[in-house]
């Protein structure tokens, strides 16, 4: 899977390059206001991924630029990457554009997390909602000759003794990696702050982790793990959908094992503050535009992403519950 994402990755890339090039000549005619009309692409656009190339996020910026210039939507849009902080520089970056209707940031629930656990003074309230995409589901896993073989059985021994379970995950605090072991903790019994966190640097450093033994368990995206699950080398107790999962049909649920859980990593664009109405239906109608189309199915599918749209004033209602509920659980656990 990893060999197919760089690939993609690479292929994106190149594409990218050429839609700086291209962006060049469109954006010095188009002032930062409005976009282009209804029959035309629309030109100068700039959508920011906050971290570093061959991310998820970067992974899903390129993913729908090139559907945006696929299916002429969009043309010469630059994606570009500005990384640090856990996203909150870019954040920071983009509150400061108040305003500019061309520019756009790529995010998702890490983002919600860092501007909490990173102090962050800009935060996502004060970004314009454009659309959530796609929704992609943790995975409890544990390594092959691990004593659990239920998450009965890991929700034993964990409540009999959490902090000597150790559960890693592939982000710092506030990271949805993080969060989701907290959230399963509160919702079997356990506070949160009793957990044995050990945080790793993304999927590359959690998987060792997890062959060698270093912790009880694992919780991440489950895609992290589709080749090991493949190989026998490694056990998913359950995934955090609210339905199974296609790739995993013997997982269950967490539901499924008696938790009142789900839980999904998300991500979704959102503009500066201050743009007028017209620039965010721009954003919005273009981003449902791209959603609808064939080119959109193939990537989610190809990707194993899950369908997650919602646009607008419905996006921005759930950012806030989001961003509260994060809040509040950092809070609980004297990061916020």
């Amino acid at each position: 899977m990893r060999t197919r994402r760089a690939a993609l990755v690479g292929a994106l890339a190149a594409v990218s390059m050429i839609a700086v090039s291209a962006c060049g000549a469109t954006a010095d005619k188009e002032e930062s206001g409005g976009t282009g009309g209804a029959d035309k692409p629309l030109t100068g656009l700039r959508l920011m991924v906050p971290n570093t190339p061959g991310s998820g996020y970067d992974l899903t910026a390129r993913t729908v630029t090139q559907v945006m210039q696929d299916t002429d939507i969009a043309s010469g849009v630059q994606v570009f990457n500005l990384p640090g902080a856990s996203g909150t520089v870019g954040l920071q970056r983009l509150v400061n554009e108040k305003g500019n209707g061309k520019m756009a940031m790529q995010m998702g629930l890490g983002v919600v997390g860092a501007s909490y656990t990173s102090k962050s003074e800009a935060t996502l309230t004060d970004t314009t909602p454009i659309a959530k995409l796609i929704e992609e589901a943790g995975a409890i896993v544990v390594p092959k000759d691990s004593p659990y073989k239920t998450m009965d059985d890991l929700v034993t021994a964990w409540k009999k003794d959490p902090k000597k379970l150790a559960v890693g995950g592939g982000s710092s605090p506030g990271g949805p990696d993080h969060l989701l072991p907290m959230q399963l903790a509160k919702a079997v019994g356990i506070k949160p702050k009793d957990v044995n966190y050990v945080s790793y640097d993304g999927g590359g450093e959690l998987l060792p982790a997890i062959l060698g033994n270093k912790i009880a368990f694992g919780a991440s995206g489950f895609g992290e793990f589709l080749d090991q699950i493949e190989a026998g080398q490694v056990r998913v107790l359950a995934v955090t959908s609210e339905k199974p999962i296609d790739a995993l049909k013997d997982a269950p649920t967490l539901k499924d094992s008696g938790i009142d859980l789900v839980f999904t990593n998300w991500r979704g664009i959102v503009a500066p503050p201050g743009i007028t109405a017209e620039q965010e239906k721009s954003w919005v109608d273009s981003m449902t535009e791209m959603h609808d189309s064939d080119e959109w199915k193939a990537q989610l599918e190809k990707n194993g992403w899950v369908d997650a749209f919602v646009a607008g004033d419905e996006f921005g209602t759930f950012l806030t519950e989001q961003d509260k509920a994060v809040a509040d659980l950092l809070t609980e656990l004297g990061l916020a």
